[in-house]
């Protein structure tokens, strides 16, 4: 039977072959109508943000993003990041690190210039450390305790940072946006906080303020256009354009209306009504953030945590990808170590730990956790139960995710007990003192390229520090010490290696998930690439190179005849 199938097919092929070529014998000379894009030199981006806008200075925008995202492109630093993490020149030309690690001197860039066309010069640089050692409320104490360790001078074009010792990570810092002097050099405290510079900033980035849109005495909005002497690349686009509303919605609408042609972020909750439009493209990646369970190793209540086949069965156990599926829309990918994927010091050949429940099962009746009776749900040993609090932040997302949790360690026989707090609390009561069993929380990196896992990892941090697991690895430690103070890469590449192989066998806590972040902008905007994010704003990154797509042309080119 199916033989005659076959050949009937192949009747019906070669009868439409034999009318395909007599058509193409009778056809003349035709026209055919062919779609050409178009790309155009100029032309404006109007973004919907989700948020307000409150000071224009990047000493000022840890706390608000939207100032975060309109900074990015109205300042610069001496460099910046690419999306593996590794720096690369901005303001500065190039650099040099002594050998001892200690000397880091930048040589600035000929002919910079302020959006005001006055020159940039190592004062402006000098200024802007010494206003981080001042410090202001939007800045953590930590950083401006740290900028008052470090000395720094300009003279011209040459700025000199000295540490009082070897620091690798501190490339990180210097990517800071740096401040005019000649415009906020006579300002202090308040005056600095408060200062009209902060509604009408002057940078060095490639587009410069013009204006605000105000509407019944509300800033409803703003307009960049493109700084014609910027020393980098120049942006195609002309005119870029944010739009401010309270919410995912409010921003989706104003795409909906064509008032916007971007929305700068997609919440879960607005995700299946962006996928409803067909000329909207959504561009995802991953956040500076790692969902993790933390196990208190040196707690004497859970002695079975320093075991670290106990450690092993917990993470089988864990159906991590249906709760990425159920419980975060999608929104996170598994997370595989303490490390984030796609950057330079990512060991890409760690094994991923797989649900697999039977496994754990049967790990934990090898290593004696049995159930004893047949009525009994937890496993125990020697008079030792298999159970833990689990200290969980009073959030939505956290409680479903705890739940989760709890559902699949009884499947296994482990009993799981939460504890619901508010994040200081966690942080204050729990974590900080190490009164915790085991605790689900968020890491969050941002604006960190450098990976340096040493405060979370170091043994030395283990008390009162943030290595809140307590773990205790003498190697491990070791490695992450050397690679905080040599400077050579290639060697840190090999000592982050073989730590996250070190973490690979013992998993002293469980990475769980890297949250993704996703936002929006029409087709017709082109030239956008996003790679691995150290902030929401990192995806202004390749900005020179998005161009507005016109409609296409059609085109009549003649066919001729065969």
């Amino acid at each position: 039977m199916m033989k005659n199938l076959r050949w009937q097919f192949v009747i019906i092929f070669l009868t439409g072959l034999v009318v395909g070529i007599l058509l193409l014998g009778e056809q003349k000379d035709t026209l055919t109508a062919e779609a050409t894009p178009r790309t155009a030199q100029g032309g404006i981006y109007t973004e919907a943000v989700v948020g307000n806008l409150q000071r224009l200075n990047p000493l000022l925008d840890s706390k608000n993003q939207p100032d975060r995202d309109i900074d990015r492109l109205i300042f610069s630093g001496l460099i910046r990041f690419d999306s593996r993490g590794l720096p690369i020149p901005d303001m500065a030309e190039s650099w040099g690190i002594s050998k001892d690690g200690t000397t880091y001197n930048f040589t600035l860039r000929e002919n910079l210039k302020w959006h005001d066309g006055q020159p940039v010069t190592a004062d402006d640089v000098v200024f802007t450390v010494d206003m981080m050692r001042q410090g202001n409320p939007s800045q953590s104490t930590d950083l401006r305790d740290f900028w008052k360790t470090v000395s720094v001078k300009g003279s011209g074009r040459n700025i000199q940072f000295k540490l009082k010792e070897a620091f690798s990570p501190f490339l990180d810092y210097v990517s800071f946006g740096v401040l005019p002097k000649h415009l906020l050099g006579s300002t202090t405290g308040d005056a600095f906080v408060n200062a009209p510079f902060n509604l009408q900033p002057v940078g060095t980035g490639p587009f410069q303020f013009e204006r605000l849109i105000v509407d019944n005495g509300n800033i409803t909005g703003l307009v960049l256009r493109a700084y014609k002497d910027y020393h980098g690349q120049k942006p195609n686009l002309s005119q870029v354009v944010f739009l401010f509303y309270p919410d995912s919605i409010g921003a989706i609408t104003a795409y909906k209306e064509n008032r916007a042609q971007g929305i700068s972020q997609l919440t879960p909750d607005v995700l299946p009504q962006a996928l409803k439009f067909p000329n909207l493209g959504l561009y995802t990646s991953r956040k500076p953030e790692m969902t993790i369970l933390l196990l208190n190793l040196k707690n004497t209540e859970v002695p079975f945590f320093q075991d670290v086949n106990i450690r092993k069965a917990i993470y089988r156990s864990l159906n991590r990808q249906w709760m990425i599926d159920n419980l975060l829309q999608g929104q996170a990918v598994i997370a595989d170590g303490p490390i984030f994927p796609g950057t330079w010091a990512y060991y890409d050949k760690i094994q991923p730990v797989a649900y697999d429940p039977e496994i754990a099962k049967r790990d934990l009746k090898e290593n004696g956790w049995v159930l004893a009776g047949e009525t009994d749900t937890i496993r125990s040993k020697k008079e030792v139960f298999l159970k833990f609090t689990l200290t969980v932040p009073d959030t939505e997302k956290h409680k479903n995710l705890a739940g989760a949790i709890q559902r699949d360690l009884a499947n296994v026989g482990i009993q799981v007990n939460l504890e619901v707090l508010p994040y200081d609390s966690i942080l204050n009561d729990r974590l900080n003192p190490r009164t915790y069993q085991a605790a689900l929380v968020d890491f969050n990196f941002s604006r960190s390229p450098d990976p340096d896992p040493y405060p979370f990892w170091d043994q030395v941090q283990s008390t009162g520090g943030q290595n809140y697991s307590q773990w205790n690895h003498r190697v491990a430690s070791e490695m992450l010490e050397q690679a905080r103070i040599t400077t050579d890469f290639d060697e840190r590449t090999r000592l982050y290696r073989n730590f996250q192989m070190i973490f690979e066998d013992e998993l002293p806590s469980l990475p769980l998930f890297y949250p993704m972040f996703t936002w929006g902008a029409d087709n017709a905007i082109g030239g956008i690439r996003m790679g691995p994010l150290y902030d929401t704003s990192d995806r202004f990154n390749n900005i020179q190179d998005w161009y507005l797509v016109l409609k296409p042309v059609i085109k009549n080119t003649p066919t001729p005849a065969p």
